[in-house]
């Protein structure tokens, strides 16, 4: 029989297959929490000759609690959930009130200024972005071709005046002297009466009596009575004349009338092109775009700066399922940009009638081949109710405009 130490190694030589058992417990309790490494280091050794089975430490390990056995963390969930069902109500009840698009930009209507008259450009007097209030000067254009051009049209305008007065006095001459000889016909026609009467009765007496009167008496009364009618047949001639010369005479008044009319409109032509050489802001607002330098040659419809107005609205395109209850005069609550800080506030001013593929160069035909159904959009217009002071609108800025339709 083989001597044994107490911890119950052979004391001829190698352990046991009963201390190695006895160990392997002990290291599996261990690992299994199952008790303390003094309880562990008491553990006596296995009198049996057979080994333990090595699923005995984890079957004395205590079990874990289930999700069931712990009513403070069922407690917690359920707060949670129902407070996530709440909140997502209320978030939907306020949400339903509104309908947004990112699919919306500043929009306004650019004044592009181009020339009227071609030349070289002497001065520019704006820079770029700078804010130009109206008929504020802009752009001068070289002008003494176009001065020379307006002494020309002011000295045939001299003269056509001065042919208008001259024909004018010319008809109160051809008055006068008409006048003149319509007197003189008047004058001549009293003797030329007389005359005839005289003649008429010495035929009467010659035809009564033959010697009552002699033949020379006749004679004579014959010639004067053709005297006296020639003279005033000549005076009513005469008168005539005259009168044909007052006609004549107010046509050319007539015609010196259209001729200074002729050289005004050439004056006032070139007046015009003279003040087309000094460009001016039509409307207030920024200077963008500015293309021109002094020293530029330019020609009518040359682009040489565009001025974006002060008055800017939202052109927002909605999908046409968001337009049922959007109507003008809605509030529409304004998130830019570019200015994620500013509040800024305005209202539904109208509803484009037409999708914006309408209004596209090629527009779609649904009546030809397979159709789709596509959610189109709808621009509509949405104006300011005021422009933030320290947020510079213009027009393209992405915007989020979100509408409250109930």
């Amino acid at each position: 029989m083989t001597d044994r130490s107490p911890n119950g190694v052979p004391s001829g030589g190698a352990p046991s297959r009963e201390a190695e058992d006895t160990r392997r417990r002990d290291n599996n309790a261990a690992k299994a929490g199952g008790g303390s490494s003094g309880e562990a280091g008491k553990s006596e050794p296995a009198t049996q000759g057979h080994g333990d089975d090595p699923d005995e430490g984890q079957a004395n390990a205590p079990k874990k609690k289930g999700l069931l056995e712990r009513p403070l963390l069922l407690t917690a969930g359920g707060v949670l959930l129902l407070a996530a069902i709440i909140g997502g109500l209320l978030f939907w009840l306020y949400a339903r009130q509104y309908e947004g698009t990112d699919d919306a930009f500043v929009d306004t209507h650019l004044v592009r200024l181009a020339p009227q008259i071609s030349g070289r450009v002497t001065q520019v007097l704006v820079k770029d972005n700078q804010l130009v209030s109206p008929n504020q000067p802009l752009v001068t254009i070289d002008s003494a071709d176009i001065q020379t051009r307006v002494a020309q049209a002011g000295a045939q305008k001299a003269q056509a005046e001065a042919q208008l007065e001259n024909a004018q006095v010319q008809v109160a001459v051809n008055q006068a002297t008409y006048e003149q000889a319509m007197e003189d016909a008047r004058a001549s026609q009293a003797p030329a009466v007389n005359a005839a009467r005289d003649l008429a009765r010495y035929l009467s007496l010659q035809q009564l009596n033959a010697s009552a009167v002699s033949q020379q008496q006749v004679d004579q009364a014959r010639s004067l009575a053709r005297q006296t009618a020639a003279q005033r047949d000549a005076a009513l001639r005469l008168a005539k004349s005259r009168a044909d010369q007052i006609i004549a005479s107010r046509t050319q008044v007539a015609a010196g009338k259209q001729q200074l009319r002729a050289a005004q409109s050439v004056l006032d032509e070139a007046d015009l092109n003279l003040s087309y050489t000094r460009i001016t802001a039509p409307v207030r607002g920024n200077i963008a775009q500015k293309t021109v330098a002094v020293g530029n040659y330019v020609s009518p419809g040359t682009l040489l700066m565009a001025i974006v107005p002060l008055s800017v609205w939202i052109t927002a395109n909605f999908k046409e399922t968001q337009l049922a209850l959007m109507r003008p005069g809605q509030a529409v609550a304004i998130k830019v940009d570019a200015c994620p800080q500013a509040k800024i506030d305005g209202h539904v001013d109208s509803i484009q009638r037409g999708a914006g593929q309408a209004f596209s160069i090629l527009p779609s035909e649904n009546a030809t081949g397979n159709y789709v159904k596509v959610v189109q959009r709808v621009p509509v217009k949405i104006v300011l109710d005021h422009l933030p002071p320290d947020c510079p609108l213009g027009p393209g800025m992405s915007v989020e405009p979100s509408v409250k339709v109930r």
